[in-house]
């Protein structure tokens, strides 16, 4: 008799404990895949440190194979669940396709950015879930505080010198401490800088800072906000946002060239496309993680609406302590569904909060005891040390490093603003210029805040799936300002802007030695009439996504058959899943493998999209549905 088949999917704080465990009590009982888009486990708590220089990224990513030898890690997305014919349709990081049987399957597919219909947010903004937009807010302040102190105009540098967060939950609070300190440090030593002081703001339409902790800690917390010159504006939100600014709810306008969007998560949408009882956009499930009239379906993390036993009536809130015991408690109850030990039902007693604010400060809450300052700063980094399944011993040393030694202040350059928009379905994968067509949406959460900040605290719904994703073309109404113009960018070659082409300093001129070669000419960069993905599969083009989000991959597709198409009763993809609004129109699909240049030398950058280099921001990207959109917001 073979060895029964489980399929987790998703990698975040509820998948990864579900594996784990799994492992250790299955004992080569089972065989146990993982599938995920990325091959690590990301503790995001952190992540705020890895955006201010504390911390480099690889010590908030844990090695999936590396903690879990016994588990078969599977790298793609998940884009379709057959539960009838119990198989997980998926999509591997090079186009490939692929299917996974089961019998059982765990959903621990996590939470997405949550979106709201504010004009020209999702065109400016970007968002704070994964390592690649922690790396692009690292490179993206340092870049503007250097540009600041090289401007002329005080406007520019008071602009370049203002960085905007709207939501005052966890991740907002922790990103405006620590950024604040980060460019503190920037201007403190270096002489071209004197007289500097970076401007930062946290806006929410909550009463007080952080409205899901005590009273007290919002207060020590907002305390030691406003010491480090952080402007908190409360009951404040922004109404429009634009290349040069944002528009707040109260009516004064902010010039800036920075808006972070921390505002909060929704569960991933690929749960809707099941057919299957919902409650807020998550999974009904029971006591046991169990789906009721799926014996061999589970759920738990943010896509999981778990009954709290402690609370009658209620659900469990999307927050990292609960997603860790989730998956410790639905791997037992995998395992008893296999004869492997004794169901459990879930109950939670909460161990209380922490929030680091930089430095020595912090607020937290232990077993529900307030505490501030130095004390509360030790038992923060206890925890976090404690709580993380690896990299124990280089966190510590990175944080000793920080206290004796200056934060390195450098732009690698490595993540561009177009290749994590606000709305990209996987915040946790970077959007790689030329990649192959994906047609779905990553299916593992990278991981969680401690609060999952659920909350609407910010008024509207989430946009319409066919709410534009890139932004407007320079020089169009809403966009940015064409160069030359009143507050545009200067043109290249001028005071401020970028050097001229052929220009000492300046980029060599196509065609010209050391340049970049000419569109149509072999190893160059395909005409403009191309698909700017370059490989569609034997012509056949992924499908949008269930939520209308465009897909990380740059290239245009059109729609793609659903998986099977056999129409089975329980069969669901994401192409096919509820939602509030239509899908995102796309462009007509690109070329087939056999259209493709003479030569190849590999991934291309997106039409109209300079080619990868250390220049200061990217230009426009041709976006999938016909409109170019300026690549830094």
């Amino acid at each position: 008799m073979s060895r029964p088949r489980i399929v987790i999917v998703g990698a975040g704080f509820a998948g990864y404990r579900t594996a784990r465990t799994l492992s250790r009590l299955t004992r080569h009982q089972a065989d146990i895949s993982l599938l995920n888009p990325t091959d690590y486990f990301l503790y995001l708590p952190l992540l705020p440190q890895v955006a201010a220089g504390i911390l480099e990224p690889r010590r908030v990513s844990v090695s999936l194979s590396g903690t879990l030898p016994h588990v078969r890690l599977v790298l793609g997305e998940a884009d379709g669940i057959d539960l009838d014919g119990h198989t997980v349709h998926y999509t591997g990081p090079e186009g490939e396709e692929g299917t996974l049987p089961f019998d059982r399957l765990v959903l621990a597919a996590g939470s997405v950015n949550k979106l709201l219909p504010i004009p020209g947010v999702a065109e400016h903004a970007h968002g704070f879930r994964g390592l690649p937009e922690a790396l692009y807010l690292r490179d993206h302040v340092t870049r503007q505080v250097e540009l600041a102190a090289a401007a002329d105009d005080r406007a520019e540098y008071a602009a370049r010198c203002t960085f905007v967060v709207v939501g005052a939950g966890y991740t907002g609070t922790e990103v405006a401490a620590h950024g604040a300190m980060y460019t503190d440090a920037q201007v403190r030593k270096h002489p071209m800088r004197t007289g500097m002081r970076p401007r930062w703001m946290l806006l929410d339409v909550a009463p007080r800072v952080m409205p899901e902790m005590d009273e007290r800690l919002s207060r020590t917390a907002e305390r030691v906000l406003r010491q480090r010159g952080v402007d908190v504006r409360m009951g404040t939100s922004v109404k429009e946002a634009t290349h040069d600014g944002v528009v707040l709810t109260d009516g004064s306008t902010v010039d800036t060239r920075t808006l972070v969007w921390c505002v909060g998560v929704r569960p991933d949408p690929l749960v809707e496309s099941l057919g299957l009882p919902m409650e807020r956009g998550r999974l009904l499930v029971d006591p046991h993680l169990q789906v009721p009239g799926r014996p061999e379906l589970f759920a738990c993390g943010d896509v999981a609406a778990v009954p709290d036993l402690n609370q009658p009536g209620q659900y469990t809130p999307m927050t990292a302590q609960h997603a860790w015991r989730h998956g410790k408690v639905c791997a037992q109850n995998v395992a008893a569904s296999l004869g492997i030990g004794e169901r459990r039902a879930y109950r939670h007693r909460d161990m209380g909060f922490v929030v680091d604010l930089g430095g020595a400060k912090a607020a937290a809450n232990p077993l529900g005891l307030p505490m501030s300052g130095p004390a509360a700063g030790a038992v923060t980094r206890g925890y976090h040390l404690a709580a993380m399944p690896g990299n124990r011993v280089r966190v510590a040393a990175d944080w000793l490093l920080d206290a004796v030694l200056p934060r390195q202040a450098v732009q690698l350059g490595l993540v561009r603003s177009w290749s994590v928009p606000l709305e990209s379905s996987s915040p946790e994968v970077a959007r790689v210029a030329g990649s192959p067509k994906r047609p779905g949406k990553a299916t593992g959460s990278a991981g969680q805040r401690p609060d999952g900040e659920e909350a609407g605290t910010h008024p509207g719904g989430e946009p319409t799936r066919n709410h534009p994703g890139g932004e407007p073309a320079k020089g169009q109404p809403g966009g940015e300002p064409a160069k030359n113009e009143p507050s545009g960018e200067p043109a290249k070659g001028q005071p401020g802007g970028e050097p001229a082409k052929e220009q000492p300093g300046g980029e060599p001129a196509k065609n010209q030695p050391g340049g970049e070669p000419a569109k149509n000419q072999p190893g160059g960069e395909p005409a403009g009439s191309r698909s700017h993905g370059g490989r569609a599969k034997g012509g056949q083009s992924g499908s949008p996504r269930a939520s209308g989000k465009p897909r990380r991959a740059v290239e245009a597709a059109g729609p793609r058959p659903a998986r099977g198409g056999s129409g089975k009763p329980g069969k669901a993809s994401r192409a096919s899943g509820a939602g509030s609004a239509g899908k995102r129109p796309t462009a007509p699909s690109g070329p087939s493998r056999s259209a493709g240049p003479p030569t190849d030398p590999g991934p291309e950058p997106p039409a109209n999209q300079p080619p990868p280099g250390p220049d200061i921001a990217p230009g426009p990207v041709k976006r999938t549905d016909g409109r170019a959109a300026e690549g830094d917001s």
